[in-house]
C-alpha cells in the first residue's frame, strides 16, 4: 500500500487550467481518471488526510503510485476527453462513478425500411450508425435540429409514422420542411435511405462538399432572382456551418492521425504527441530533451518521428532515406517530464528506409484497422502509422520521411501542417501540453536543492571564484527605440528567485531625457543600486571620509548617504542592504565593460560577468575570449533562468511604462491638474483644441476649476502644449 505524499506533486507544479487527470498503479495502468475545471484544486483533495476521505478514494489513493495530467482548452473538452479514457482503459475505481445513462448519441437507424435519426443512450443495435459522444443532450439535439433543416430525414418514432402514413397527412415537422414526409409518400424510400446516408457522411467528417454544394445553390437562387429561395439556403449554409464547429477533442469518426507538438528554449525542448484514433484520443506521449546546438525545429520533428514510429521497423531494417539530415537532432531520450505517460524510450536510429514488399506479400498488419471507437468506427491501433501525421513544422526533407511512413503504413500517409480548423485547434492543444510539461520539467529542475548547488558549485569554479554565489544579481535594460527606458534587478538566492528582492528603475540620463545607449543605461542602474547599497551599509562612496559623508546628507534621489542596513521602523534589513555575491548583466564585452567600471569606481570589487544570448557566452571583465559552459551544464541552465527572468521583469515594466506614456495628455503637466477635473475638462470643451482657444474666464466657469488654475492652465496650452493620446 502505497503513501500518497510520496507521489504528490508540488502545488506549484499542478496547472490551475482545466483538463484530465490519471492515477497509476505500480504497473503503470490507469485506474482512475478524472476531469477538472481547475486541475491544481481539484488534485489537491486527493492529498489529505486519509480519514477524510470516502474509503474506496483511500483505496484509490493507496494503490495508486503515480498521477498525471493532460490540459485542455475548456471543461466541455475535458469531460469528451475524459469520457473517451474511461472507455479506452477501463479503470478499475471508476465502475462506481460511472453515470448510468450513460452519454447521449446520435443514432441513424440505417436498419430500418426509412431510417430514422434520433438521439439515443444504453445499448446498440446492430445496422445502425452512431456518432458522438456528445457531452451535453442539449448540444446534441441542437446539432439533430440544424441538419434536419438540410437533410430532412424522419426523426419520428414508430407509432407517429404509422398513424402519419394511415391518416395520409404528415406530422408538423413535415409542414416545415424539416422532414420529406415519407410515411406520405413525398420522397420514395430510396430517395430517403439516400439522404440518411448523405447525413452519415456528413456527420461522419465529409462537411465540405455539401456545404459547397448548399452555397452554390443560394448563389444561383439569387442570380435567378428568386431571393426567398436564395434566404433559405443560406440559413441551410449557416445551419451547416454551425454544426462544423466542433470541439478540438472531438474530431470526425475517420480521423486517424497522430498530432505532435513542440515547445523549446536554447537549452531544453519539450515534445508532445497525441494519438487520434477513431475520433478520439487514444493516447498520449511526452519527451522532455535536451537540444543540441544547431538543431533546428525541423531536425527535431523529424528525429521525433522516428523516435515515435521506431518500434514498428523489423529488426534488421537499419536504412535511411539517403537525404535525411536529421542525424545532427537530439532523439528524445530518458523518462517523460510532467504530465504525460511515463515511457522509457532511447535513442533512435538514423531514419531508417522502408523495407520492400513483395506484390504478392499482404499488407502488415499495423497497417489494417486493429480497434474499434467507442463509435463503432474501425480505426487503426495508436501504435500503428495513421494516415495523417501532424507536426507543427514540417522536415527538412519531408519527401523522404513521408516515403518511410508510407513504408511502414503499407499506403500513403499525409505528413502536413494543419492550418486551420480542428485539427489546428487539437494541435494547439497539444503545444499546450508541451509548453506546460516544459514548465514543470524547469519548476521542477529549479526546486532541485541537489541540482541548484551543483549549478552554484560549477558556476564557482569555472568563473574561478573562491566560494559559491549564494546572492547573484542580474540586470537588464529594456526600451523601445530609446523610449521609455526602464532597468531592471532580479535577484537569486540559492539558485532559486527570491521576487521580494526584485526592483525596477526608470531610467533617466543626465538630461533627464534617457540614456543615450544600453551602456550608459546599464551604469545609471548599477551606479544607483550600489550607492544605495553603500549607503545602506553604512558607507558613503569610495574615497570619502567620515567627515565628508556626514556632510553629504542625501544622495540625487534623496536617499542618505549614510543611512544604516536595518530601517529603525520596522526593524527589518532594508532592500539594498545586501551585498551580491556575483553581479550578472544581459549582453558581452561593452555591458560588462560599464558594469565593471562602475563598481571600481565605487570601490565595489563584486565579481561581474555577462551573459551574451546568441551563444550564450559568459563574458568576464578583460578576458580576451568568452567562458563557453556544456550545453547541458546546470550552471549555464541557472544563468539562463537568471537572465531570462530578468528580461521577463524589464518588458513587463517597459511595456506598463509604454502604455501609460501612449495616453498621456497634454493637460499632464499642469500643476493641481488631477484626472477628475481634466476628465471634467474634456467633457465641458469636447477636446484639447476647443480647450485651447477658450479663455481664462470660459474655463474657470467648469465646476472645481477656479481662477488661478483656469489661469495656470490658459498659460499652459498656450507654450504650446500638444496631447499625445
Amino acid at each position: 500500500m502505497a503513501d500518497p505524499s510520496t507521489y504528490r506533486p508540488a502545488a506549484g507544479e499542478i496547472p490551475t487550467s482545466p483538463g484530465v487527470y490519471r492515477f497509476l498503479d505500480p504497473e503503470g495502468r490507469v485506474i482512475y481518471v478524472g476531469k477538472a475545471k481547475n486541475l491544481r484544486a481539484r488534485l489537491s483533495n486527493y492529498f489529505q488526510d486519509l480519514a477524510a476521505l470516502h474509503p474506496r478514494t483511500q483505496r484509490m489513493v493507496t494503490t495508486a503510485c503515480a498521477v498525471e495530467w493532460t490540459v485542455v482548452a475548456t471543461e466541455v473538452e475535458s469531460l469528451a476527453l475524459e469520457y473517451s479514457w474511461i472507455k479506452e482503459f477501463h479503470p478499475r475505481f471508476n465502475v462506481m462513478y460511472k453515470d448510468d445513462k450513460s452519454y447521449p448519441y446520435l443514432m441513424v437507424s440505417l436498419n430500418e425500411e426509412f431510417p430514422r435519426a434520433q438521439v439515443v443512450r444504453g445499448a446498440r443495435k446492430r445496422g445502425a450508425r452512431y456518432f458522438g459522444p456528445y457531452v451535453q443532450a442539449w448540444s446534441i439535439r441542437d446539432t439533430l435540429d440544424q441538419l434536419l433543416r438540410v437533410f430532412p430525414i424522419r426523426s419520428c418514432s414508430a407509432g407517429v409514422f404509422q398513424r402519419a402514413k394511415a391518416a395520409g397527412r404528415p406530422c408538423l415537422l413535415g409542414y416545415i420542411d424539416k422532414c420529406s414526409a415519407p410515411c406520405v409518400g413525398r420522397v420514395s424510400a430510396l430517395d430517403h435511405r439516400a439522404l440518411a446516408k448523405d447525413l452519415c457522411s456528413f456527420l461522419a467528417g465529409r462537411t465540405g462538399p455539401y456545404l459547397r454544394e448548399v452555397e452554390s445553390q443560394m448563389r444561383a437562387a439569387a442570380g435567378a432572382l428568386d431571393f426567398e429561395k436564395a434566404a433559405r439556403l443560406r440559413d441551410d449554409a449557416a445551419a451547416l456551418r454551425k454544426v462544423i464547429e466542433r470541439n478540438a477533442v472531438v474530431l470526425p469518426d475517420a480521423t486517424d492521425a497522430d498530432v505532435f507538438g513542440l515547445v523549446r528554449d536554447e537549452l531544453t525542448a519539450a515534445v508532445q504527441v497525441f494519438h487520434v484514433r477513431g475520433g478520439r484520443i487514444r493516447g498520449q506521449r511526452g519527451w522532455v530533451i535536451d537540444t543540441p546546438d544547431d538543431a533546428t525545429d525541423s531536425e527535431l520533428v523529424e528525429r521525433l518521428i522516428q523516435q515515435v514510429y521506431a518500434d514498428l521497423l523489423d529488426p534488421g531494417d537499419t536504412g535511411a532515406p539517403e537525404s535525411s539530415s536529421a542525424g545532427a537532432a537530439a532523439a528524445p531520450s530518458g523518462p517523460v517530464s510532467g504530465p504525460t505517460t511515463s515511457v522509457g524510450v532511447g535513442r533512435a536510429p538514423a531514419c531508417p528506409a522502408p523495407r520492400a514488399r513483395r506484390e504478392d506479400e499482404p499488407t502488415p498488419r499495423r497497417a489494417e484497422a486493429a480497434a474499434t471507437s467507442v463509435d463503432d468506427v474501425a480505426h487503426a491501433s495508436t501504435t500503428a502509422v495513421p494516415r495523417e501525421v501532424l507536426v507543427p513544422v514540417l522536415p527538412d526533407d519531408a519527401p523522404a520521411v513521408r516515403a518511410w511512413l508510407a513504408g511502414l503504413r503499407g499506403a500513403a500517409v499525409d505528413l502536413r501542417v494543419p492550418a486551420r480548423g480542428d485539427k489546428a485547434a487539437l494541435m494547439e492543444t497539444v503545444r499546450k501540453n508541451a509548453e506546460e510539461a516544459l514548465r514543470l520539467h524547469k519548476t521542477r529542475r529549479a526546486g532541485d536543492l541537489t541540482q541548484r548547488s551543483a549549478a552554484l558549485d560549477e558556476l564557482a569554479e569555472a568563473l574561478d571564484m573562491p566560494e559559491a554565489p549564494l546572492r547573484i544579481e542580474c540586470y537588464d535594460i529594456s526600451h523601445t527605440q530609446g523610449t521609455h527606458q526602464v532597468g531592471s534587478m532580479v535577484v537569486f538566492e540559492d539558485g532559486a528567485p527570491r521576487k521580494s528582492d526584485y526592483r525596477r528603475f526608470i531610467i533617466r540620463g543626465e538630461d533627464g531625457g534617457g540614456a543615450t545607449d544600453d551602456t550608459a543605461a546599464m551604469s545609471e542602474v548599477l551606479t544607483r543600486r550600489f550607492k544605495r547599497l553603500l549607503a545602506e551599509q553604512g558607507r558613503g562612496a569610495a574615497g570619502l571620509s567620515a567627515t565628508e559623508a556626514a556632510e553629504q546628507v542625501e544622495d540625487a534621489e534623496g536617499v542618505a548617504v549614510v543611512s544604516g542596513p536595518i530601517d529603525p521602523e520596522t526593524g527589518r534589513a532594508k532592500r539594498f542592504s545586501y551585498a551580491p555575491g556575483l553581479v550578472v548583466v544581459d549582453g558581452g564585452p561593452p555591458q560588462v565593460g560599464a558594469a565593471r567600471a562602475v563598481l571600481d569606481e565605487l570601490g565595489i570589487d563584486t565579481p561581474i560577468v555577462g551573459l551574451a544570448k546568441r551563444l550564450e557566452e559568459i563574458w568576464i571583465p578583460g578576458d580576451e575570449f568568452p567562458v563557453i559552459l556544456p550545453r547541458t551544464s546546470p550552471a549555464l541552465y541557472l544563468l539562463q533562468h537568471l537572465r531570462d527572468e530578468s528580461h521577463r521583469f524589464a518588458i513587463t515594466h517597459h511595456r506598463a511604462k509604454r502604455s501609460a506614456g501612449m495616453t498621456r495628455s497634454a493637460l499632464d503637466g499642469v500643476p493641481g491638474l488631477g484626472p477628475a477635473r481634466q476628465a471634467a475638462l474634456l467633457k465641458a470643451f469636447g477636446s484639447v483644441k476647443r480647450l485651447r482657444a477658450a479663455s481664462v474666464e470660459r474655463i474657470a466657469e467648469v465646476k472645481g476649476i477656479g481662477p488661478a488654475l483656469a489661469a495656470a492652465i490658459h498659460e499652459h496650452l498656450g507654450d504650446g502644449g500638444e496631447t499625445a493620446g
